[in-house]
């Protein structure tokens, strides 16, 4: 059986798992959510701390991101001082199994890919 494939210059229709990629697997996201999903509930402070060399500008950015996508909650208590606390949401854990499929995979393929880099580079 054969598939009629159609051409476009939509790159989100040519490949339909590019909105999912552009939005799990920015530079800091993957991190995030993987403590999140790994550790809970956290502060700020907490994320920094487990996610090294993240600014705090960028990890502003990136839970401001993750809670407009819906993959993160922030919860404030207005307390003095205020706390803020941030949890992976019931979408993000969705991605649970992706992410163990991807940890799997890494865990069985990433020594080949490191070979194969190395014989590149010496060729």
């Amino acid at each position: 059986m054969r598939m009629k494939v159609e051409t476009t210059t939509d790159p989100a229709l040519a490949c339909p798992i590019g909105p999912v990629v552009d939005i799990v697997f920015s530079r800091w996201t993957t991190p995030i959510l993987w403590s999140l999903h790994a550790h809970g509930r956290q502060r700020f402070v907490e994320l920094e701390r487990r996610i090294t060399k993240i600014t705090p500008k960028v990890l502003t950015q990136r839970l401001r991101q993750l809670e407009r996508d819906g993959l993160v909650v922030r919860t404030y208590h207005p307390e003095v001082p205020p706390r803020v606390e941030y949890e992976i949401s019931e979408l993000g854990r969705s991605l649970a199994p992706l992410f163990a499929h991807l940890a799997e995979w890494s865990a069985d393929h990433l020594d080949a890919v490191e070979r194969a880099r190395q014989d590149y580079d010496t060729a």
